[in-house]
């Protein structure tokens, strides 16, 4: 009995080293979202609008 424990914990082991459970590619952000778009273009149109519609020829 005491064979087969050593052998399943030796197994598990094994197996958790070669595949770990924990894929850190599955977690991350790969860039800003869309809330970070949206923001963007309203600041910047914040900031250019009131120079377009006021040009200092």
């Amino acid at each position: 009995m005491e064979l087969r424990v050593l052998l399943t914990q030796c197994f598990s082991a094994i197996h958790d080293f070669v595949t770990p459970r924990y894929r850190p590619e599955l977690h991350y952000m790969r860039g800003p979202g869309p809330a970070y778009a949206r923001r963007a273009v309203l600041d910047e149109s914040r900031r250019v609008l009131p120079v377009l519609r006021n040009p200092r020829w």
